[in-house]
């Protein structure tokens, strides 16, 4: 299934139509990150490096994953916009996955054990797919929620921009965007699907805590004992403590996944056009930051009208 799935992601990133309604497929090739410190992240972190290279672990599998769970609804969209937004979310998290299984060949050349945390996260994702379709798919919704605010803190937080590669920066700030244009996708969809869909959003949240939680924690925990740095009690305190604390990277996303929770929820209640704009312009236009790896950003535009 996983394969059958990557190929069709491929077929699809082939498609402009998202691009009309602000979710289109950018094809982007980054580079190898040649001259990208080991721990490129957070001032030298090994504890921030090891969390993206559990981030980066878990995308491509993820993504395929939240893909097959919107994929299976997608002959019952019958909706213009939202046909043509799950074509653009299906584009960008093929895009995504491809891009990440570079990043993760970076980690793997500089000597990261990449394959302990690429088990545990498949391992994770087999034990959400042994839940319904429509189940499967509130989970989706659940993770998006959850990585659309941690793509706030790619673009937004100051010691993660300030200290981060400027390369490595370029990958994560391409991916933030994204999830800002196509967040409410698979919420949309799953609204249209279910026929209890808050019972089932409800379940989300702790399915999905029981699920991943313990392997992503596992795999961060081995990157660092890999790394020999898991006893380096004074700067991983440190570390740890601008992750989680009041208002640190981590928690300003984990404090805002019960609103997920509430009966009239919906992603865009959050309103996050003016960054989206701001960075899009920054990022995309004919100058702009991405200007070389953003290698087909003419069909885009002109698939935007």
């Amino acid at each position: 299934m996983a394969e059958d799935t990557k190929d069709f992601m491929k077929t699809e990133a082939t498609k402009l139509n998202g691009a009309k309604v602000g979710v289109p497929t950018r094809n982007m090739q980054f580079t190898p990150y040649e001259n990208a410190p080991r721990y490129f992240a957070y001032n030298g972190s090994a504890v921030g490096t090891a969390l993206m290279a559990v981030f980066s672990a878990i995308f491509p599998p993820g993504e395929r994953f939240f893909v097959e769970s919107v994929r299976r609804f997608r002959d019952r969209v019958k909706d213009e916009v939202l046909s043509a937004k799950v074509t653009g979310f299906i584009g960008q998290e093929s895009m995504h996955g491809r891009e990440h299984e570079r990043l993760n060949e970076w980690f793997t050349s500089r000597g990261f054990d990449m394959a302990v945390p690429d088990a545990a996260i498949r391992f994770s994702l087999w034990l959400c797919e042994q839940f319904s379709p429509t189940q499967q798919l509130a989970m989706t919704a659940f993770m998006e929620h959850f990585t659309a605010h941690l793509a706030e803190q790619w673009l937004t937080h100051k010691e993660f921009r300030g200290s981060t590669d400027a390369e490595m920066l370029k990958l994560w700030t391409w991916h933030g965007i994204e999830e800002l244009e196509h967040k409410d996708v698979s919420f949309d969809v799953l609204q249209l699907v279910s026929k209890d869909e808050h019972r089932e959003r409800l379940l989300a949240l702790p399915l999905v805590l029981i699920c991943l939680a313990p392997g992503i924690f596992a795999a961060w925990a081995y990157l660092m004992a890999r790394e020999g740095k898991l006893f380096d009690v004074v700067r991983n305190t440190q570390d740890l403590w601008a992750l989680f604390k009041p208002g640190g990277f981590l928690t300003s996303c984990i404090v805002r996944l019960p609103e997920f929770l509430a009966k009239d929820f919906h992603p865009n209640d959050q309103d996050t056009s003016e960054l989206l704009k701001k960075f899009s312009d920054e990022y995309f236009a004919a100058e702009g930051t991405l200007k070389s790896e953003f290698k087909n950003r003419d069909a885009v535009m002109r698939a935007a009208g």
